[in-house]
């Protein structure tokens, strides 16, 4: 099933990820307006639970995290801790009424080169099919 209005999505990702330039960045803003905001992270590791909830209270259908390729992370665990906290996060939101598809993680294999805007794309995709957000729902 399909909706109407385009989600929303907050899309942290590793700035190692191939395609994530603050050129390629600001295309892909351009493109999708206001239905993608992209946060650069320095590693993902760093990103902790609370911006994901931040993201899904303020603006977004959708919050996902894409990682280094396992093994590739320069602070050697960024990708496992983000692999926990976005679990935790899912958590959550599962525990307050939401969908866990809200949430999500794309670990990048070495042999994956996508690049930033074909993940974004699939990401969208997906999240195309879950309901919009019931935070913004107003009440009468």
């Amino acid at each position: 099933m399909n909706f109407e209005k385009r989600p929303a999505l907050a899309l942290f990702y590793c700035q190692n990820t191939p395609g994530s330039s603050e050129q390629d960045r600001q295309s892909l803003e351009m493109q999708y307006g206001s239905s993608l905001r992209l946060f650069p992270i320095q590693c993902s590791g760093r990103l902790d639970p609370l911006h994901i909830m931040k993201a899904l209270e303020e603006f977004a259908d959708a919050a996902y995290v894409v990682t280094c390729p396992k093994g590739a992370c320069r602070y050697f665990e960024g990708n496992r801790r983000a692999s926990k906290r976005v679990a935790r996060s899912k958590t959550v939101i599962s525990g307050i009424g939401l969908e866990e598809e809200r949430i999500g993680i794309i670990i990048r294999s070495k042999d994956d080169r996508k690049s930033l805007e074909d993940i974004s794309k699939e990401i969208m995709d997906h999240i195309s099919k879950i309901p919009p957000s019931p935070v913004f729902q107003k009440v009468i």
